[in-house]
């Protein structure tokens, strides 16, 4: 992030630039300075995600109600030592970064095959913060969290850091924190370094741009060009090589090699061709090729917030508008209304493919030889084609001068050379799209059922409206997503639905200190996945709630009311060991009476869409899974599967041909560690689960004295000759 090799040549060369500072003080000097006013900081909060997320546990989905424990501390912290926090977010990627973004996303996407690797072969969450992911949504999910805690939440519609950096500027902050130097290269207020933060003492580091214009001989208008020429999200490094090795030559000339010279090689160059009042003016004054000063202008330009000037440029570009791309579509109140959520971040998704046609969409922890999953990506796809149908004009695949959505969306196999453009689709029980007014506008008890039939339609759910009011918003968000999952997915067993809703309802009633001693034996892939799968579902789930004129509160939406990673996986790995139903919801009658509900309506939900659910145990010898010290694990490798072909998802008919070339999941060899798979067709009797017993050749279900009285719900399922089915 931010300027190349800065961080380290001041840290590191120039330790005197970094310099300690007690934050409790800074407050009480800068309250008298300013009795106006309180002491301010404005967070970067895409830096602090990492500094944020210590949960020890990443790679399942996520430790949400960890991560909100986490969140309040952060809080409470800065509010005892007097200070405000204001969060900004970043709301748009702008295409002058894209290619920037590409390359840090693919090169993530190596680095989650890596996790994947290590998974496989040690059956364990790498244990290294060099081989690290992010769970999926957390920069989503953490504008909700801040703002659940009461704090000023914004999100960008332009570069991130310049509107943080112009916010705090302008509304006199005490400083940024956060972990970017491009921080240091903007004239605004001090920049203080996240990674340096000690919550404890409430200290940290300030990099000064002062000092560092003092060792460099520099002004502070310079520090632009320094970023440009070293190279940054906007001038790339390899754009001013040439120019560096013509400072770097001319440096040497002069001075010993040094740690860090290039830098200083920089500074002596900018030095040495500075405008002056002889007839140079600007950039002119450096020996540049045309395509060169054209990119350091634009360069240069990005630094300078309002009312600021640069001697290197003869004048002042003119800010770009806000131009939004599809307002010939949607009416006025509406769009007003949509950025406003969408800067107070309090919606998502909306705002970029409506102002700006794009939507793109980060890692997911998904893996590259997974035959039976499809990427998040492909798998949401129908989700958001309804959700771009509510705002933009339906009209058929072939329709020349069709309205489409530029999609940027990472996953396996996608070599992201180009956005994917795909086209708004109507509500499948609906011809005309409902009217956008009256849902975002309109507060009459009809119309709010309006926006949840909508809601539920856009997940193709639109049927079970009257089943889904007997819950509350956090169980229909669960409802909604397996159920999604499950029919587009094809390949979910009941041992997974199991594990998604038990989870689901174990998860309303654990305390934050009893989710901590939740301990897992082994990590599986597979689970890993599905995890990552139903957290983002969650943030198209928000996407929904936002396009349908908020049915829902967002709060009860969110992973902390609704998932735990550790607790998911557990469920996952008991449900595939043949555990009971019974001690999957830990033999409370409460708990399993509404497990009961819920998938009852899940499964009735797949049989109306054809789909059916079976058993399919992925585990023959797993044995009972049970709380255990995680350095005390050194299990042993698990039977290998053989397959036989590769699974396609020819089931996604209307996914665009890109998305459908773009995924390509691997045959996975024989010889890979793998659980073994319960085999579909069976020459022996297995051993039944929930009590039941199987006769195959002519298929029936014996009750057992002991049936548990969930397995009831799947007896509508059709049976065939010679199958397992629960």
């Amino acid at each position: 992030m931010g300027v190349k090799g800065l961080q380290y040549f001041m840290e590191t060369c120039c330790p005197d630039t970094c310099v300690p500072v007690d934050l409790k003080q800074m407050a009480l000097n800068h309250a008298k300075a300013y009795p106006d006013s309180n002491a301010t900081v404005v967070v970067d909060g895409m830096a602090c995600l990492r500094y944020w997320y210590r949960c020890q546990a990443w790679v399942h989905g996520g430790q949400w109600q960890e991560y909100m424990h986490i969140l309040q501390e952060f809080v409470s912290a800065f509010t005892a030592a007097g200070i405000r926090l204001v969060f900004f977010f970043d709301g748009t990627v702008e295409e002058q970064k894209r290619a920037e973004w590409v390359k840090r996303r693919l090169r993530v996407n190596r680095d989650i095959a890596k996790i994947f690797q290590h998974i496989k072969c040690h059956k364990q969450q790498p244990n290294s913060r060099d081989l690290f992911c992010l769970p999926s949504g957390l920069a989503t999910f953490s504008r909700f969290a801040l703002k659940t805690l009461g704090q000023e939440t914004w999100c960008s519609v332009r570069e991130g850091d310049y509107e943080i950096a112009d916010y705090a500027l302008s509304h006199n902050c005490m400083g940024i924190l956060g972990q970017d130097t491009d921080f240091v290269i903007y004239n605004t207020v001090p920049y203080l370094s996240i990674s340096k933060l000690n919550l404890g003492d409430m200290t940290t580091v300030v990099l000064s741009r002062e000092r560092l214009c003092q060792i460099l001989k520099l002004h502070m208008t310079d520090l632009s060009l320094v970023a440009c020429m070293l190279g940054n999200d906007i001038v790339s490094e390899q754009h001013m090589q040439r120019l560096r090795n013509i400072a770097l030559a001319s440096y040497r000339k002069k001075h010993r090699e040094v740690q860090g010279d290039k830098i200083y090689a920089v500074a002596d160059f900018i030095n040495a061709h500075r405008p002056n009042s002889e007839g140079t003016f600007g950039v002119s004054s450096l020996p540049l090729h045309d395509a060169e000063e054209e990119t350091l202008i634009k360069g240069i330009h990005m630094y300078l917030l309002p009312g600021q000037k640069s001697p290197w440029l003869e004048c002042s570009l003119q800010s770009p508008e806000t131009v939004c791309l599809m307002e010939k579509y949607i009416p006025r109140d509406i769009l007003q209304a949509v950025k406003e959520k969408h800067t107070q971040a309090e919606c998502f998704m909306i705002y970029n493919f409506i102002y700006d046609g794009v939507v793109e969409c980060s890692n997911t922890l998904e893996d590259e030889d997974e035959a039976e999953l499809p990427p998040q990506a492909v798998l949401y796809l129908p989700v958001r084609e309804r959700i771009y149908g509510l705002f933009l004009p339906v009209q058929p695949d072939c329709f020349s001068g069709t309205v489409s959505v530029n999609e940027w969306f990472v996953f396996p196999g996608n070599p992201l050379k180009e956005a994917v453009k795909v086209t708004p689709k109507p509500l499948n029980y609906k011809e005309d799209p409902p009217d956008l007014m009256a849902l975002w506008f309109r507060t009459d008890p009809e119309v709010k059922e309006v926006r949840i039939s909508t809601l539920f339609g856009v997940f193709d759910l639109h049927d079970f409206t009257e089943e889904l009011h007997q819950f509350d918003s956090p169980l229909i968000a669960v409802i909604c997503l397996v159920t999604y999952i499950t029919i587009q997915a094809r390949h979910l067993s009941l041992e997974d639905i199991d594990a998604y809703l038990s989870q689901a309802v174990c998860v309303r009633y654990k305390s934050f200190t009893e989710m901590q001693q939740i301990r897992i034996p082994v990590v599986d892939p597979r689970a890993v996945q599905l995890g990552s799968l139903f957290v983002r579902g969650l943030t198209y789930l928000i996407a929904a709630n936002s396009a349908c004129g908020f049915p829902f509160q967002m709060a009860e939406l969110m992973p902390w009311r609704t998932f735990d990673g550790l607790l998911f996986h557990s469920k996952y790995l008991q449900a595939h060991s043949g555990c009971p139903n019974e001690k999957l919801l830990e033999n409370q009658p409460t708990w399993m009476s509404l497990f009961v509900s819920i998938r009852a309506v899940v499964l009735e939900a797949c049989r109306r869409r054809g789909t059916s659910v079976h058993s399919r145990p992925r585990r023959l010898h797993y044995g009972e899974v049970r709380p255990v010290d995680v350095d005390d694990l050194h299990g042993e490798r698990r039977p290998q599967p053989h397959h036989t072909a590769r699974l396609e998802f020819s089931q996604q008919p209307r996914d665009p041909t890109r998305y459908q070339q773009g995924y390509r999941p691997r045959l996975r060899h024989s010889n890979r560690g793998r659980y073994q798979l319960a085999p579909r067709w069976v020459s022996a009797a297995p051993v039944p689960r929930s009590g039941h017993v199987r006769v195959f050749g002519r298929i029936s279900c014996l009750q057992a004295k002991q049936r548990s009285s969930c397995d009831s719900a799947v007896e509508g399922i059709m049976f065939l000759p010679l199958r397992l089915y629960c």
